[in-house]
């Protein structure tokens, strides 16, 4: 397959990007490393969802492989960012044998690529794939729990900038989307907060959530932005934070799951100049990259270490915002800068 890059405005210099194909297994996706040398790996999770072309899936592998170098340099992370996109087929397929095509395209790369579940992949899947290559990870680890521990982190700080005190009880919360992390947010948020107002695409997670939640309060995914609220949650997918949606918002701070919430820097600026909290994403919710490279690294699981290591969430999200209020320039910059600074000189 052959690809221009000169024609994707999402390619950055990216070391590798590897089409992938089985067409026995009905096996179509990307790999690609966006930082990473011989000597270090490159980390970033693997997704399994549908797309509307190849040139799609390329850029969405192209954008969240650079994210995860931004997520590694400031979660204190010597190692490159990386990202596997499997594209759903249209038509009937074997997920265990798509999954196995994958692990066998991921074991060419001998280890310069380790990779783990996100959207469109369980516990169950990662299991699976281990099987196959030793370069996947997130089996010992759960990393939603991890992700979810240092967004809550990430929110003490936040709202302690804002409000003066890091204490959730008698905040209100707008979470969109309660998939793995929305949902683990909830259940995090539920006993302290005040109020909880939740907004999803999937009816059905809805009322799942709601069955375990009752207190919750369910919107629709285009009221979602102007409910009014102390803390906006995007733990969707990307891009949902456009110059149109910021400007609908009722809230003080903006802390969530998603990554790419922003559509472009221009909108991390509009909310600086709103008076918005933006705590970047790539820095709330790097737990999970923390755990799994902890699960990497070591051969033993300690929940301790793990959350220890987690404390950085809040030590980085701190400078950043402190860095922001002395410089005057919106946080989502201050933190592209202090990345870019440190994974440019390795």
């Amino acid at each position: 397959m052959a690809i221009n890059f000169d024609s994707f405005k999402e390619f950055d210099d990216h070391r590798m990007v590897s089409f992938i194909s089985d067409s026995k297994r009905k096996l179509k996706g990307f790999i690609s490393i966006h930082r990473g040398n011989t000597v270090i790996p490159s980390f970033g999770a693997t997704r399994f969802v549908s797309y509307n072309n190849s040139n799609e899936a390329l850029r969405d592998a192209l954008r969240l492989s650079k994210l995860m170098s931004y997520k590694s340099a400031l979660a204190g992370l010597k190692y490159g960012g990386a990202k596997g996109v499997i594209i759903l087929p249209q038509k009937a397929y074997s997920k265990t044998a798509i999954l196995k095509a994958y692990c066998h395209s991921l074991n060419y790369l001998h280890g310069h690529f380790i990779t783990g579940a996100d959207v469109g992949l369980s516990g169950k899947d990662v299991r699976y794939m281990r099987k196959q290559s030793e370069f996947i990870v997130g089996v010992k680890v759960d990393p939603v729990k991890y992700t979810a521990l240092g967004m809550l982190g990430a929110l003490e700080v936040s709202l302690n900038e804002v409000f003066g005190s890091k204490s959730i009880k008698g905040r209100t919360f707008t979470i969109q989307g309660v998939g793995k992390i929305g949902g683990a947010m909830v259940e995090l948020l539920y006993k302290e907060a005040k109020k909880i107002i939740v907004a999803d695409v999937d009816k059905k997670r809805l009322t799942i959530i709601k069955k375990a939640f009752p207190k919750i309060i369910l919107t629709t995914p285009q009221k979602i932005y102007t409910e009014k609220s102390d803390v906006f949650m995007p733990c969707a997918l990307g891009h949902s934070l456009t110059s149109r949606t910021t400007a609908k918002l009722r809230s003080s701070i903006i802390l969530g799951g998603a990554n790419n919430q922003l559509a472009n820097n221009t909108v991390g600026e509009l909310l600086y100049k709103l008076g918005i909290l933006y705590a970047p994403d790539y820095v709330v919710n790097a737990g999970g990259l923390i755990s799994v490279v902890d699960e990497y690294e070591t051969k033993n699981f300690d929940d301790a270490r793990i959350k220890k290591r987690l404390r950085n969430i809040q030590v980085v999200l701190h400078s950043i915002l402190k860095e922001s209020q002395r410089s005057h320039r919106a946080s989502n910059l201050v933190a592209d800068q202090m990345a870019e600074k440190i994974f440019n000189s390795r």
